[in-house]
């Protein structure tokens, strides 16, 4: 962890300039398209997002918003940061599950999750310098869920790292995050892919990135954390498939070989999220050249 943390800040100094969300209603309509994207959630697999940033970037292609999910809300929050694919990739590839996953201590009958939450919020805001989520680069939201109504709960300003924390909760393993009075739990309970919080954030074009629901063949069944991170991906299937049919891109990597649970995959879902990424750019170039119908 000591030889991690310089290494981190030399990342955070080295952070790409990227254009500001101009208000929805001042573009007018039968100009180019702006593209938003949605970033889903999926544990581990959520690292393909870094390699589809990586195949963006690399065909020029940058969002104006980029809203997030769950896994999706913690590599979209650094994305909108500044932070560049390939930076992503050096800072997962070097950080240690000690730094993020904070485990509680004892047990009892009362207690309502093995993680905290606490060390992923502290870590995702020293990376962003505590910059508040209207500070970043690039307009970014985060999907939660607020318990026990179970409403959707849109974070699109104030303390970043706590915003990713609640949309990262999921129930059974992270305790609820809590902040005046009020609970949050994974967003993928109400939305594991956010189309439609883009689409009323003012989404014109939406490019979503479905990493999650991949073939229960990937996942051995073993252990409790097992047990719940499948059992959640199974109760959001239907959702996921509902959010994707309203995307104007969709893109899903191809990683039902690997497990949801496998976080040593790091490198291989960064690969296979790059390639689907690239399959792509032809076509997402072709839609943003598209002028949108004038209404």
């Amino acid at each position: 962890m000591q030889g991690f943390l310089p290494k981190r800040r030399q990342l955070l100094g080295a952070l790409l300039a990227a254009p500001l969300l101009a208000d929805a209603a001042t573009v007018p309509t039968g100009t180019a398209r702006r593209l938003t994207v949605v970033l889903g959630g999926g544990s581990a697999r959520g690292f393909a997002h870094i390699g589809v940033i990586k195949a963006l970037e690399a065909g020029g292609i940058r969002p104006e918003l980029i809203v997030g999910c769950s896994a999706g809300s913690l590599v979209g929050a650094f994305w909108a940061a500044g932070f560049t694919g390939f930076q992503m990739e050096e800072l997962a590839l070097r950080v240690k599950d000690s730094e993020i996953v904070d485990l509680v201590s004892g047990g009892s009958s009362t207690q309502r999750g093995m993680v905290t939450g606490r060390s992923l919020q502290s870590f995702v805001n020293q990376a962003l310098q505590n910059r508040n989520i209207e500070s970043l680069k690039t307009p970014f939201a985060a999907v939660a869920t607020s318990y026990p109504s179970g409403e959707p709960v849109v974070f699109d300003k104030g303390d970043a790292g706590f915003a990713v924390r609640a949309s990262c909760s999921i129930p059974g393993v992270f305790i609820p995050a809590s902040d005046e009075g009020r609970e949050y739990l994974d967003g993928g309970l109400v939305s594991p892919l956010p189309v439609a919080t883009a689409r009323k954030l003012g989404g014109d074009l939406v490019l979503a990135v479905d990493v999650g629901g991949a073939d229960p063949a990937a996942d051995d069944g073993h252990g409790l954390y097992n047990l719940l991170l499948r059992s959640f991906e199974i109760m959001s299937q239907s959702l996921r498939k509902r959010e994707a049919a309203d995307a104007d891109i969709l893109i899903r990597p191809d990683l039902s070989r690997i497990a949801s649970t496998d976080f040593g995959a790091r490198k291989a879902l960064i690969a296979i999220g790059q390639q689907a990424g690239a399959r792509l750019l032809p076509v997402i170039r072709e839609k943003l050249a598209t002028p949108r119908r004038r209404v």
